[in-house]
């Protein structure tokens, strides 16, 4: 009786709560090591490494003047989009096999940030609440990105 009391309050909980987090389903195999990149302010840029033309070998987000540590590795120079004050990530697509191919972040002004190699599994993450734009990344890594999610929520404009 006591587990369908706490079961009855954590449903009200999640039921009634008016958060608009969500998280697109982890891509690729998922072998490795874990990250996870978050970030109170929003992400005001994105470097991404890619080895040799290939697969995704690293990734790092800036939250308002302040760079994350970096997931995965480096390798020569990155590739970087700069978003503007008032821009956010709104989707996240690419191509996936053992490692992550290829990633795709699009903006709510129609900029693109592509790296690496269209090969593999496509897929194509978005928020489910309109106003939500991307708040962290989490996955793994070993030799490249081996798997990546993101994850979304609406951040109030009055973060600055």
């Amino acid at each position: 009786m006591h587990y369908i009391a706490i079961f009855a309050l954590l449903a009200a909980c999640v039921w009634t709560d008016d958060s608009h987090y969500s998280f697109s389903r982890s891509v690729g195999s998922g072998s490795g090591s874990s990250f996870s990149i978050t970030g109170k302010e929003r992400i005001t840029a994105i470097r991404v490494w890619e080895l040799y033309g290939n697969h995704i070998y690293g990734i790092q987000l800036c939250y308002a003047s302040n760079w994350s540590q970096i997931a995965g590795y480096t390798y020569s120079e990155p590739l970087e989009i700069e978003l503007f004050k008032d821009e956010k990530i709104i989707q996240v697509s690419g191509k996936y096999a053992h490692y992550i191919q290829s990633l795709i972040f699009v903006t709510n002004k129609g900029r693109s940030l592509v790296v690496g190699q269209p090969s593999g599994y496509s897929f194509n993450m978005y928020p489910t609440h309109p106003e939500a734009e991307l708040r962290f990344l989490s996955g793994m890594y070993h030799g490249g990105l081996s798997s990546f999610q993101a994850h979304w929520d609406v951040l109030d404009d009055d973060y600055d």
